[in-house]
């Protein structure tokens, strides 16, 4: 495995003279709501680190002709290495970047190694390595239909309080009770026109930590971003017990789909 070297076909997504698309993995975080260890992208899920489970679910999608993943500043060639030793679909194309300080510049420097023949991005977490690719699939068409920005989303289970947030673990004011009806919590990919995503990282300056998603940077620009369905098993592994549940999922998975 290497760096892009195919060219682009019209074989490598339907209807090639759209322009190929591609997803950018950030997977330059720590992690530390996980424990001390490697970072997070690269804790093992059923064996095999999370990031490769990830790579394997944009690759999985026939629209997917490239994967940029977004490595630690240090850790690129790692990186590298992990992608050469696990299989991974020929017809996709890999590049591996080092990434920046926080996950806005990681993406960034992912959209600046996007080759020049793709047209939309998707942005995808590496710790979301069980996202289904039918979702992968319902993201990719709906911006190929003209949205400039598509998130996969579920409707709430809980009701949601906005409060005034203490330290300390101090008892919270309640504020506010959002209509639950009309709250979605958002998952990746989030999928988007290139030239739109381009600009809404080039127009919002890095502050603090950053921007943790991306449609909320094209939601700045004043451009329209709408929700498809998203899905059960894309969510993101955070926490420990997140870890138990993924293990679970896989392992039915590998029972009953040969996964």
């Amino acid at each position: 495995m290497s760096d892009v070297t195919r060219p682009a076909t019209d074989g490598d997504t339907p209807g090639g003279s759209r322009g190929r698309t591609a997803a950018v993995i950030p997977a330059a975080g720590r992690g530390v709501r996980l424990g001390p260890g490697a970072p997070k992208a690269l804790r093992t899920l059923g064996g095999t680190p999370m990031l490769i489970h990830a790579v394997r679910a944009m690759a999985r999608s026939r629209a997917v002709g490239v994967v940029v993943v977004v490595a630690p500043p240090d850790g690129a060639a790692e990186v590298r290495h992990l992608l050469d030793e696990h299989a991974l679909p020929e017809r996709t194309d890999f590049v591996v970047v080092p990434g920046g300080e926080t996950r806005q510049e990681s993406v960034r420097l992912g959209l600046e190694a996007l080759p020049a023949d793709v047209t939309s991005v998707l942005v995808h977490d590496a710790a979301r390595p069980l996202v289904p690719v039918d979702t992968v699939d319902s993201v990719v068409e709906a911006v190929r239909d003209g949205a400039p920005a598509v998130v996969p989303a579920l409707p709430l289970a809980d009701t949601v309080k906005e409060v005034e947030p203490r330290t300390g673990g101090e008892p919270e004011p309640v504020v506010a009770t959002p209509e639950r009806s009309r709250l979605r919590a958002v998952q990746t990919p989030q999928g988007f026109d290139r030239e739109t995503l381009l600009r809404a990282h080039e127009k919002t300056a890095v502050s603090g930590e950053g921007a943790t998603d991306d449609a909320g940077l094209v939601e700045l620009l004043g451009v329209p971003v709408v929700l498809v369905p998203g899905h059960e098993e894309a969510f993101k592994v955070t926490r420990p017990l997140d870890l138990v549940l993924a293990e679970a999922v896989l392992a039915r998975r590998r029972a009953t789909d040969a996964y």
